[in-house]
């Protein structure tokens, strides 16, 4: 924000370069001017840095049943509380107001706040407004003046939560021009009151594959505003388990990609009241649009094969040979340039047998294919025999695990090994039995 002073010495220089003198006792209407030369560079104030900025509009979007509103209840609990960020970061104490047009406040959002360790004490709910003496709901379209005066009689707002966003435009919600228009005052608060604006945000239907910011539902613009713009969803685990990912899908002010796992969980704050919290997990890499679950194959031509077709083909030339550690196939889709989530699903589609052994994940290919993949396996050799008989510090490399001087070492680590291999074969064993049992009827 620029203040009154920069304003005048910005006025003054420009009155110097044009020659003329300005005359501080008449005002004239017309555009403001403020040269380069008189202002300060300034950094990005951080909230949580790289995430949540002072004086900026961010955007938390995602489909439904995501967890969006309880995350932002998260952030509010570390705001609060002076609490951790899933970083491990501290955070600075602070107060945080909320609109919820969905939720109300006794019921959902305090029992989830409480469930969080939030300060209450530093929590303010927006209830409505007063117009003409009478109180009425309140609608972020027309009561943003009176929410700036609130923000301002409260003092130390880090964040102000708007719950949906897309109340805050009267016309059109589609239209670029009309919620360009409509956000501008949310963003001219942000950067007057200093601090973090986020609006919460659905996806539209459909869109499986572009880039989250562009699903956001409604116009664009939504997107195109914030500075920030975050996305809850979920993606799959090595199990085949869904885990839920908090990424960042766009950042104009610092870097995008990345995220943290996380876990909504439930617990009794009072007697008789349960409330949602979220539990934080492992930091994750990766663009948004890899993290999301739904299928990233973009729109293909005649003749042309989408990313996960192309991943099944990968996949199944890496593990013609038996069984394969997944740390293994993950470096060879790094180098051949498959990314990560298009082969988890084609392993989806092959139905490619996970097996989990003492300390890492195997694959392999299900014995009965259909004929066209017949060939892939004819030089698929016994898995048993060429783990017996492979190098040892080749199978270290492998499997993550490194060759130690240690011997003593080496030999618990080959009895890891050896166990992988027992647990594997043992569950080869049973699905060659179901093979049979098929066959049979």
């Amino acid at each position: 924000m620029i203040s009154s002073k920069e304003l005048a010495r910005g006025q003054a220089s420009l009155d110097a370069y044009t020659g003329t003198k300005h005359q501080t006792s008449a005002v004239h209407d017309g555009v403001v001017l403020i040269c380069g030369s008189s202002l300060t560079p300034l950094p990005i104030a951080w909230i949580w840095e790289y995430w949540l900025a002072q004086g900026k509009l961010h955007v938390l979007a995602g489909a439904a049943g995501q967890g969006k509103t309880t995350i932002a209840l998260a952030f509010t609990a570390a705001i609060t509380s002076g609490g951790f960020w899933p970083d491990g970061s501290r955070c600075r104490e602070g107060n945080v107001l909320i609109w919820s047009g969905e939720d109300d406040p006794s019921d959902t959002l305090l029992p989830r706040l409480i469930a969080m360790g939030a300060d209450r004490n530093r929590v303010f709910f927006v209830t409505g407004s007063r117009v003409d003496g009478e109180i009425t709901s309140f609608d972020p379209a027309r009561d943003l003046t009176q929410l700036m005066d609130a923000i301002v009689a409260i003092g130390g707002i880090e964040l102000l939560v708007v719950d949906p966003i897309v109340s805050v435009v009267v016309g059109d919600s589609h239209k670029n021009s009309e919620v360009r228009r409509a956000l501008q005052p949310l963003v001219d608060l942000a950067a007057r009151c200093e601090c973090a604006v986020l609006g919460i945000s659905h996806f539209s239907k459909g869109g499986q594959g572009q880039d989250p910011t562009q699903r956001l539902i409604g116009s664009i613009a939504f997107g195109a505003v914030a500075r920030i713009v975050m996305v809850a969803a979920k993606t799959k685990s090595e199990d085949s388990q869904d885990r839920r990912i908090l990424a960042r899908s766009k950042s104009n002010i610092g870097p995008d990609g990345g995220g943290y796992e996380y876990h909504i969980e439930q617990k009794e704050v009072q007697i008789g009241i349960q409330a949602s919290y979220i539990a934080w997990g492992a930091a994750v890499t990766g663009t948004a649009r890899e993290l999301l679950t739904d299928p990233d194959d973009e729109e293909c031509g005649p003749g042309e094969k989408s990313k996960v077709e192309s991943a099944a083909d990968f996949l199944k030339q890496v593990l013609a040979e038996g069984i394969t550690p997944a740390k293994a196939i993950e470096a060879e889709a790094k180098d051949a340039g498959v990314s990560w989530a298009s082969v988890r699903r084609a392993a989806d589609s092959l139905m490619v047998i996970k097996t989990k052994g003492a300390d890492a994940w195997y694959w392999k290919l299900p014995k009965l294919l259909n004929h066209d993949d017949q060939d892939a396996y004819v030089q698929k050799v016994e898995h048993i025999e060429h783990l017996a008989q492979v190098d040892r510090t080749k199978l270290y490399l492998d499997l993550g695990i490194g060759v130690q001087d240690d011997q003593g070492a080496q030999h618990s680590d080959v009895e890891h090994i050896e166990q992988d291999v027992e647990q594997v074969e043992i569950q080869d064993a049973e699905t060659d039995r179901c093979v049979e049992d098929a066959e049979f009827f």
